[in-house]
């Protein structure tokens, strides 16, 4: 059945309940002409974060019907005029991210065929992100989905915490890329206990800078977990190592000899830096499988430490990751309302929700506004 949103309709977050985790953020007061917001996905948890993005801007959400056809062909239909307006298309990715993709780039072709002055994508988690370096004999897939966006009409992109932030440069528009740690430090500060008697861990080498940021302005020592349980993804076979075709040799030509170099090997998973009778903090952008978190727990247990957090952006969580966090030793894991996660919180109380509402309202009203958007990233490091 179709899926159908009408204008007026009251918000499920009035603004006197929304939480307390306001980060400075207030209500705006914007002109409700000259721009929509619309809500390109039929799940619920889009339906809500757009209904509460435009409580606190004061519009009305954009009528549309976003739905699959009997042949899973999915089918748009704005039902308003948005010619010569700014419209701004909230999507949240789901569990089934091609049909989240599919169901973007149509309402962007449908708004452009309408006439929509300027597209912008609130695209809070970007999906195919991890796909953003040659692996093997594969693609950069999000250079890929980067054109695909660009050519169905999207003139703007309004996301969160990029997997690498060189990803904005595959794109031929502007990138607005929020940062959360603000959110997730004040729920830190606020929200655990004892907090100046903790350490914030950084999983790995690669991920201490996005930790000593958090760990700077929090005054908190920092600790780096180094090498691995098995090996990861870099060190997978990628076709160097093949043996070259068999071809004719030119006569008195022994070929090019290259020195021979050491194979790397990644010793057992150790800790640098004391977290012994302290509160450990894990911070990473995304949580989706979560067997190295589990493992990287168990070992700061192992340590000393008495209570574990984890501090993440995106909480994808798939497959059975909510088993595996209820049965681990991590004591909470908090991640934002970037990605639905409903199902997962259901199945595994130690989850829980950062809103981040404010800031992507501000975003959209800024950019309509053609206002400076330095105000969001106010002390906050590039490393972030």
């Amino acid at each position: 059945m179709p899926i159908r949103r009408f204008a007026g309709q009251k918000s499920l977050f009035p603004y006197s309940q929304t939480p307390k985790l306001s980060y400075g953020y207030r209500k705006m007061n914007v002109s409700r002409s000259g721009y929509r917001v619309f809500s390109a996905n039929s799940s619920t948890a889009c339906i809500e974060l757009a209904k509460k993005i435009t409580e606190r801007l004061g519009v009305e959400l954009g009528k549309s019907v976003v739905y699959q056809g009997s042949n899973s062909e999915t089918k748009v239909e704005v039902q308003e005029s948005v010619r010569g307006q700014d419209i701004f298309i909230i999507q949240t990715i789901p569990r089934d991210v091609n049909t989240a993709i599919m169901e973007l780039l149509v309402m962007a072709y449908a708004l452009k065929t309408n006439c929509a002055k300027n597209i912008i994508g609130v695209i809070p988690y970007f999906p195919y992100s991890k796909q953003c370096k040659m692996r093997k004999r594969g693609s950069i897939v999000c250079k890929l989905l980067a054109s695909m966006l660009a050519k169905a009409g999207l003139t703007h992109i309004i996301t969160m915490d990029l997997h690498q932030k060189e990803i904005q440069g595959f794109f031929s528009f502007p990138v607005d890329n929020l940062r959360a740690s603000p959110f997730l430090i004040q729920y830190i500060q606020e929200e655990i206990p004892d907090y100046r008697n903790a350490v914030i861990v950084a999983r790995s080498p690669s991920s201490a800078k996005r930790a000593q940021s958090y760990a700077e302005r929090l005054r908190l020592g920092l600790a780096v977990m180094h090498g691995e349980a098995h090996h990861s993804e870099l060190d997978m076979p990628d076709g160097r190592q093949s043996p070259p075709p068999l071809s004719r040799t030119t006569p008195g030509h022994t070929g090019l000899e290259l020195p021979l170099m050491m194979a790397k090997e990644k010793p057992p998973i150790t800790v640098v830096g004391d977290v012994g009778g302290r509160i450990a903090i894990i911070v990473d952008d995304i949580i989706d499988d979560v067997e190295d978190f589990v493992a990287t727990a168990e070992i700061l247990k192992e340590r000393g430490a008495y209570k574990i957090y984890i501090m993440a952006t995106h909480g994808l969580l798939s497959a059975d990751a909510p088993r595996l966090l209820e049965d681990s030793a991590i004591d909470e894991v908090v991640v934002t309302n970037t990605v639905p996660h409903e199902v997962q919180k259901l199945q595994c109380p130690k989850i829980k929700t950062v809103d981040v509402s404010m800031i992507l309202a501000e975003a959209i009203r800024r950019t309509h506004n053609g206002e400076s958007m330095a105000y969001l990233f106010r002390n906050i490091a590039v490393d972030d």
